[in-house]
């Protein structure tokens, strides 16, 4: 099984600066830990990979947290990354599926919905937060995520992501890539970039064809040079651990930890993202107790 791995990179003498990743183990991670039907999986497969994209952006021990709210009927996408590459993430009702689109693809849209907001927290280690939020423009990600950039964050930016579900849900090929013009480029420069984006083939095709990261970004440029800066292997990784849950529990007071010996005899919890359960002996809660 091939690693999941992003590459950063600059074109246009510096003027642009592109990432592209290959996610298909890390979307089929999460799919089989939140047991996502295809529509959701799409969706949260997208929203997974620009997650990991937008990561990559960040330094040292930053991390980001990435909320889609939409109208539609799988409700939030959840998900969270970090400059090391790891990446987790849950959608809030995950046995949601739909026929294909007019287009025939995944109607992630009808999953997410067309109204609503993208919300991006970014942990930069400083007292403040920063917080970015716009509202859902297609319910397709990769538009609400390219108006996210040019509204929020001022760079104007094309996003493009991409799941194809096998017929038994399984993940077949994940991706995604992110093109963010920097100040000082020329209007030739930017009308070129939006013919050659506007050209490009789906981008999860091209990775079930099997292109590299690399090989993707030499698509979309073409004839242009590339300079390659980083390579980053990325996975499905949850930052969830018994003492975390236990630190929880502490915080809940001693009367409810006592109910919860007196009445269920134990304890039970389980990760939102990545749905590995956790249990507490009677002993064990007794211990938590101040």
């Amino acid at each position: 099984m091939k690693t999941d791995y992003l590459v950063k990179a600059t074109t246009y003498d510096g003027k642009v600066r592109a990432y592209a990743a290959t996610s298909t183990n890390l979307v089929e991670e999460a799919r089989r830990r939140q047991d996502t039907w295809a529509t959701a999986s799409a969706a949260l497969g997208r929203t997974l990979t620009i997650t990991a994209m937008m990561g990559a952006m960040l330094k040292g021990n930053d991390s980001i947290m990435v909320k889609v709210e939409g109208n539609g009927p799988i409700g939030a996408i959840i998900a969270d990354g970090n400059a090391k590459g790891h990446v987790r993430g849950y959608v809030l009702h995950p046995h949601v599926h739909f026929d294909l689109n007019e287009k025939g693809k995944l109607d992630v849209a009808r999953a997410v919905g067309t109204e609503g907001r993208i919300s991006v927290i970014k942990d930069l280690g400083l007292r403040d937060y920063f917080t970015g939020e716009t509202p859902i423009v297609s319910g397709e990600i990769s538009e609400d995520f390219t108006y996210y950039f040019a509204t929020s964050e001022q760079i104007p930016s094309s996003v493009g992501a991409g799941v194809l579900v096998n017929p038994d849900h399984s993940i077949l090929a994940a991706g995604g890539f992110l093109v963010q013009v920097m100040p000082g480029a020329q209007e030739d420069t930017i009308d070129k970039l939006e013919r050659q984006i506007k050209e490009f083939p789906a981008i999860s095709s091209l990775i079930r064809e099997g292109y590299t990261p690399e090989q993707i970004l030499e698509r979309l440029f073409g004839e242009e040079k590339i300079n390659f800066l980083e390579t980053l292997p990325i996975e499905f990784r949850c930052k969830c651990s018994k003492e975390r849950i236990a630190n929880a529990i502490v915080a809940l007071g001693n009367e409810e930890i006592q109910a919860m010996i007196d009445e269920d005899h134990g304890a039970e919890a389980s990760c939102h993202f990545c749905n590995e359960k956790y249990y507490f002996t009677e002993e064990e809660l007794e211990q938590l107790k101040r």
